[in-house]
């Protein structure tokens, strides 16, 4: 796997740079990841990859965006709004969390 240095932390990625060792993440580096894609984290966004990293710890994969929306109790489009274009994608990205199963 190939590595990159992202907000000084050396990290194992994919082909996608997705981080291959969700547990080489931290808050500083998803804040870093979400920079890299035009986000600005808000407490909003913190809510959902909080989420994600729980619900991953507990399922042993990444939540779908119908998951997400479910679970929490969120519109889809605000997830959209929070995570524009592809928030599924965007949000497990953010989360330094492989994409979801089904997810392009």
């Amino acid at each position: 796997m190939p590595t990159t240095t992202i907000a000084g932390h050396e990290v194992e990625v994919n082909e996608e740079g997705f981080l291959t060792q969700p547990s080489q993440w931290n808050e500083e580096l998803g804040a870093a990841l979400a920079g890299l894609i035009g986000i600005e984290l808000t407490d909003d966004h913190w809510k959902v990859i909080n989420f994600l990293r729980s619900d991953y710890e507990a399922q042993g994969e990444t939540a779908t965006l119908r998951r997400v929306s479910t679970q929490m109790g969120l519109p889809v489009k605000q997830l959209f709004t929070l995570f524009p274009g592809k928030p599924a994608k965007k949000m497990s990205y953010v989360s330094g969390l492989p994409k979801p199963k089904g997810c392009v």
